[in-house]
């Protein structure tokens, strides 16, 4: 299948001089393509500074990371918006959709942003909708966030996360603004694409979430303890 990230020796140093935090301290990981991963540790274990580096939103201060076989970590801010429209698709725990603006137009977004589109008007429309296909929304295409659920919002996230053929898709918390019987519904639908061959980074604090992954990666103060399917409870924090 092939390695879509491969991460060698990263570091990412904050502060200057005395004061200095190392969020990242070597950290050496490879994911395949067609993994389905969570990310799991305490606050401050770094786990949000790995995915913002894997989701091209952040530099790290040395080492290598190379996503579907381009090296990504010395690429400046606009050559790392550029794969971040184009190789990845974005899930948050709090939707980040826009107000008063249909599903299919928050879908559209990543296409919108593209400069040049290689996309016809019409050509984005019916990706947008076969996205909101794919999540079982199509019906609810020209409804606002403010006329859905929860659930039903999320959904329209994943598509927008979906419409761009993502080489990858970064989850942050999906379920964590979610009821019980929501967060499952999404959590089959997050395994649904998986089983479409889709490769899924989901970061999550909760151990029976991260149980339902292939491989769960916790960090502990900057470095990775365990990586495997065995997670630890916060209790095994450390």
């Amino acid at each position: 299948m092939g390695s879509i990230i491969e991460i060698r020796e990263l570091r990412k140093t904050y502060g200057m001089g005395d004061i200095q935090v190392h969020a990242l301290a070597g950290v050496d990981v490879t994911i395949q393509s067609g993994e389905f991963v969570a990310v799991m540790g305490p606050s401050g274990s770094g786990k949000s500074t790995l995915m913002n580096i894997i989701g091209c939103l952040d530099r790290p201060t040395s080492g290598q990371y190379y996503l579907a076989g381009i090296d990504v970590s010395q690429l400046d801010k606009p050559q790392l918006a550029r794969i971040r429209n184009q190789q990845l698709g974005f899930i948050f725990q709090s939707f980040n959709l826009l107000a008063r603006t249909s599903a299919l137009d928050n879908v559209l977004l990543p296409l919108i942003y593209q400069r040049p589109s290689p996309l016809s008007m019409a050509e984005r429309r019916d990706k947008g909708m076969a996205a909101l296909e794919a999540v079982g929304l199509a019906e609810r295409a020209h409804h606002e966030p403010n006329e859905m659920s929860g659930g039903q919002r999320q959904r329209v996230a994943i598509a927008r996360a979906l419409v761009n053929d993502p080489v990858l898709i970064m989850a942050d918390e999906p379920t964590g603004n979610l009821d019980t019987r929501t967060g499952k519904e999404i959590m089959g639908l997050l395994h649904d694409l998986h089983g479409r061959g889709r490769t899924i980074v989901m970061v999550t604090h909760e151990p029976h979430i991260a149980r339902q992954t292939e491989r769960t990666i916790t960090l502990v103060d900057g470095e990775i303890r365990a990586d495997g399917q065995v997670v630890l409870s916060e209790e095994g924090w450390g």
